[in-house]
C-alpha cells in the first residue's frame, strides 16, 4: 500500500507540474499575442481567444489522464487491462470522477484510482478557473472600449 500511495503522489506530481507549465505558457501566450490591441465583445479574434483557450487546457487534463492511463497499464500488480486503451479509458473516466464502474481495479493497486479522482478534480476545477480568468479578461476589456466611447 505505501509503495502505492508514493507512485500516485509522484504522479499527481507530475500532472501538477504539466497544469502548471502549462497555465505559464498560456499565460504567456495570452500576453504576447492578445496585449497589442484591446479584446472587444466577442468578435472573431476573441472566439478564438476562447476556443483556443479550451482546446489547449483540456489538451492538458487529456494529457494528464493519458499519464494516469499509462501508469495503470505498465504497473505488474494490474491485472485488469489487457491493452492500453482500456487504461486510458478506465484513466478518463476516473479522472473526471465520471466512475461509470464496468472496470474497475480489484487490486491493492486500486488505491491509485481515488489519488486519480483527487487529481482529477484538482486539475479540472483548475482548467474551469483558467477559463473563467480567460473570459474575465475579455469582459474587463469590453467594458473598458465601452466606457472611452
Amino acid at each position: 500500500m505505501v509503495l502505492n500511495i508514493f507512485i500516485g503522489l509522484v504522479v499527481i506530481g507530475i500532472t501538477i507540474i504539466i497544469q502548471g507549465y502549462g497555465t505559464k505558457f498560456w499565460i504567456h501566450h495570452i500576453m504576447t499575442n492578445y496585449a497589442d490591441k484591446p479584446l472587444v465583445g466577442f468578435d472573431q479574434r476573441t472566439i478564438r481567444l476562447l476556443v483556443y483557450s479550451a482546446l489547449f487546457l483540456l489538451s492538458l487534463n487529456f494529457l494528464e489522464a493519458l499519464i494516469w492511463g499509462f501508469t495503470y497499464y505498465i504497473l505488474p500488480g494490474i491485472t485488469e487491462f489487457q491493452d492500453l486503451e482500456k487504461a486510458i479509458y478506465f484513466s478518463l473516466v476516473t479522472f473526471t470522477t465520471l466512475g461509470y464502474g464496468e472496470i474497475t481495479i480489484s487490486s491493492p493497486s486500486r488505491i491509485l484510482s481515488g489519488f486519480e479522482a483527487m487529481n482529477g478534480v484538482l486539475l479540472l476545477g483548475w482548467t474551469t478557473a483558467m477559463m473563467f480568468s480567460v473570459l474575465q479578461l475579455v469582459m474587463k476589456e469590453t467594458l473598458k472600449v465601452k466606457k472611452k466611447k
